[in-house]
């Protein structure tokens, strides 16, 4: 590896330049003359270049000092704003959040979450992806991505996760359907229906998967839908039946005339929603902080079916 100077080894050098005597430069840098001029020495060694020409206790720069001054300066002032942008980073967060998001989640909770996030954090810059929760894991680990919110979140030795809130999942009948009628459908009612998922990738195919197991009904895997948008359109021609989680429910079944949604009895159909980062990850403070800001979202959302966990805080930890 090839030889760095020290920021302190410039600092010196600089030091010197502007007051052109040893022991004038040492005062202005609170240490020595001798560690001073040892640790000069070093530099000029190690540069194999004379920067400072010394006779009879006059300094005075060589044309080499004269050149690699401004350089040496300017790598200082560098330095500076590196700190001056880390620390002004730490008011907002680090500055950047790289966030990974379920796109089954995120375009129904990020509209309450962006502005609050703004308020408390006006210089926060946030880059947002949204994906599959199987794909942003992945991403997470990798570190191209900071944190993640995802439903259900696999476990693991490289994550630490925090529980963000807790989501039913309904069911979506079409009005014409003989299950139309009845409040809440036991599971048994579903024997032989056909059942409409997302593709693999999304935890909502493993529900429909799991649910379709229980009640012995039909898993249609040969029309999965790429959003959840395309399963409800599925659902309102009368091409199966589907489960929906309840942000989407209450941001898009408004429009939505020709389904009626069921609570299904005798199977448990509701998601767990957290915020997950990698173990150990020196910015795990800020993602808490990220954590109580996005309860404080829920909060505001006011939408059955989305609650914190019983536990759950809106200040920052």
């Amino acid at each position: 590896m090839p030889f760095r100077p020290s920021a302190r080894q410039l600092e010196y050098f600089s030091a010197l330049a502007e007051v052109l005597h040893f022991g004038k430069a040492a005062d202005k840098c609170n240490v020595s003359q001798p560690t001073l001029s040892s640790q000069f020495k070093l530099l000029e060694e190690s540069l194999e270049t004379v920067l400072v020409e010394r006779s009879a206790g006059v300094v005075s720069l060589t044309a080499a000092g004269e050149r690699l001054l401004p350089m040496a300066r300017q790598v200082l002032e560098n330095l500076d704003e590196f700190v001056l942008a880390a620390k002004a980073g730490q008011g907002n967060l680090g500055g950047l959040i790289r966030l990974g998001v379920s796109s089954t989640f995120g375009p129904y909770f990020m509209p309450y979450l962006l502005p609050i996030l703004k308020q408390a954090y006006p210089g926060l810059e946030l880059y947002i992806r949204e994906d599959r929760p199987g794909l942003l894991e992945e991403q997470l680990r990798s570190g191209v991505l900071d944190c993640v919110m995802t439903p259900d979140i696999t476990r693991s030795d490289q994550i630490e996760d925090r529980i963000l809130c807790h989501e039913a999942v309904v069911l979506a009948v079409p009005r014409t359907h003989p299950l139309a009628g009845v409040g809440v459908i036991p599971v048994s009612m579903l024997r032989g229906e056909k059942l409409l998922s997302l593709g693999q990738g999304f935890r909502l195919h493993n529900d429909v998967q799991e649910l379709a197991r229980a009640a012995g009904a039909e898993f249609r895997q040969d029309y999965e839908g790429t959003s959840l948008d395309a399963v409800r359109q599925m659902a309102s021609i009368g091409m199966g039946l589907a489960l929906f989680p309840a942000a989407y429910v209450a941001s898009e079944f408004g429009k939505e005339p020709n389904l009626l949604l069921k609570r299904v009895e005798g199977v448990p159909l509701n998601r767990t929603m957290s915020l997950a980062w990698r173990k150990g990850s020196s910015r795990a403070g800020h993602f808490e902080k990220l954590l109580s800001l996005s309860r404080e979202a829920v909060l505001s959302m006011q939408i059955d079916g989305v609650t914190l966990p019983p536990d759950g805080s809106t200040k920052d930890t």
